[in-house]
């Protein structure tokens, strides 16, 4: 129950700072960071699919109630929460602990890194293909797929780097 608290305020915390603060953050017009797809990454490894796949499905559900776009945040997070489990076990060489979630500590920064940098980027390209449903002007989509995925990447990094100082 305790855990299930933590997990739901961590859900809370993150929607509200992404819809009050980060989708305010236009970078050039372009970069803005999708910061609260790290609540299904910091989710332990032990976690059933079906309560990752539900999470991540209301996550996404709540983003789209807030921003107004149907059911694209809601598409990409299922999506995300997916491929979690096989894009980690491919970017890690360690065993990860069932009840640790997996992070800098754990795995290493380079396969962390690298797990977040795939991750993100799926996540980015399946909201931003959703959301012009075209790739008629392909580098302005890639500037904006690439551009996201930085702004991202650099906020969990800098996030996971920070919280495992302890």
């Amino acid at each position: 129950m305790v855990q299930f608290m933590q997990r739901l305020l961590w859900f809370v915390g993150l929607v509200l700072l992404q819809v009050l603060v980060l989708n305010h953050i236009h970078i050039y017009e372009y970069a803005t960071p999708l910061f609260y797809i790290y609540f299904i990454f910091s989710l332990d490894v032990n976690v059933s699919r079906n309560a990752l796949l539900c999470w991540a499905f209301f996550l996404g559900l709540t983003i789209d109630l807030f921003c107004n776009t149907p059911g694209m945040n809601a598409a990409a997070a299922t999506f995300l929460a997916f491929v979690r489990h096989p894009l980690l076990r491919i970017q890690t060489v360690r065993d990860i602990p069932e009840e640790a979630a997996p992070d800098m500590r754990q795995i290493g920064f380079l396969p962390y890194f690298r797990y977040v940098l795939t991750c993100t980027f799926l996540y980015v390209f399946i909201l931003h293909l959703l959301d012009t449903f075209s790739l008629f002007s392909w580098k302005l989509f890639m500037l904006k797929v690439v551009s996201d995925v930085a702004m991202t990447v650099l906020f969990i990094l800098c996030v996971n780097y920070i919280s495992g100082k302890k």
